[in-house]
């Protein structure tokens, strides 16, 4: 049951995160990969020194930036909720429980682009999945459970803006690994160093490819870019974002 979405099965996640808070050896496990991904001070380039992703100059540039898009995407916003309510019935928003720093749950919140229903109907569908029926990565072009406006939302990943929210809130920031919908439980031991990072709203996979990118090669763009983190690179992936959502490469 630690498989089950949050959506359909909140008592069974909030009791799969306390157990996994509880697994001694998955904590090791996870600790032992992340150790393994050469993370070194931003500032010393000494190992063991805090990194420019766990930094706090990066968590404050992400809040402010964060707030600051926030503000100006205001008006954007609001046509966007207006938009949603006006087409389809349901909540404006989408919650959905994701992996992040540490194999942590948390609720990730972006525009709606489905109807109310779709989890339930996911089983459904699966075999569509162009990842195949059997991946934990879930894509689906064309997929018939979104909406008329959730289509262009997620074309142009505008449905991804109220991600801002779990920056502010400190549970993202603007560029890291992308947090996974599946659980911690469902990594293999290869893709736990992913997790050493807090996630990112972009990153270096969402530059290379997006969703055309599946789970095994983000790992390794995500080690890469952990490997490699600096501010200079974070503004590299944040100039190239835009470009790649404008291409709409590998959206679905």
């Amino acid at each position: 049951m630690c498989l089950m979405d949050a959506v359909d099965y909140p008592d069974q996640e909030l009791a799969c995160s306390n157990h996994d808070r509880r697994n001694t050896a998955l904590r090791q496990q996870i600790e032992k990969a992340i150790a393994q991904t050469q993370q070194r001070g931003w500032i010393s380039g000494r190992r063991g020194g805090r990194s420019w992703s766990l930094s706090y100059t990066k968590r404050f540039t992400s809040l402010l930036g964060a707030g600051f898009l926030v503000l100006l995407l205001s008006p954007v916003l609001l046509v966007i909720a207006v938009a949603i309510k006006l087409t389809s019935p349901g909540p404006v928003f989408f919650i959905q429980q994701r992996t992040g720093f540490r194999g942590r749950r948390f609720g990730m919140i972006k525009f709606r682009t489905m109807m109310v229903n779709a989890e339930a109907l996911k089983d459904s569908v699966r075999h569509l999945n162009k990842h195949g029926p059997e991946s934990v990565d879930f894509k689906i072009d064309r997929d018939p459970r979104i909406t008329s406006i959730g289509g262009i939302l997620r074309r142009t990943s505008l449905d991804e803006l109220p991600n801002l929210f779990n920056v502010i809130w400190g549970q993202m920031r603007l560029v890291g690994p992308r947090p996974t919908s599946f659980h911690v439980r469902t990594y293999k031991e290869h893709h736990l160093g992913r997790l050493g990072v807090y996630p990112g709203i972009t990153g270096l996979w969402q530059v290379s490819g997006r969703s055309n990118v599946d789970f095994d090669d983000r790992v390794v763009l995500d080690i890469q870019y952990i490997s490699q983190q600096s501010l200079w690179l974070d503004l590299k992936i944040l100039l190239k974002t835009p470009f790649a959502v404008l291409s709409a490469h590998g959206a679905s």
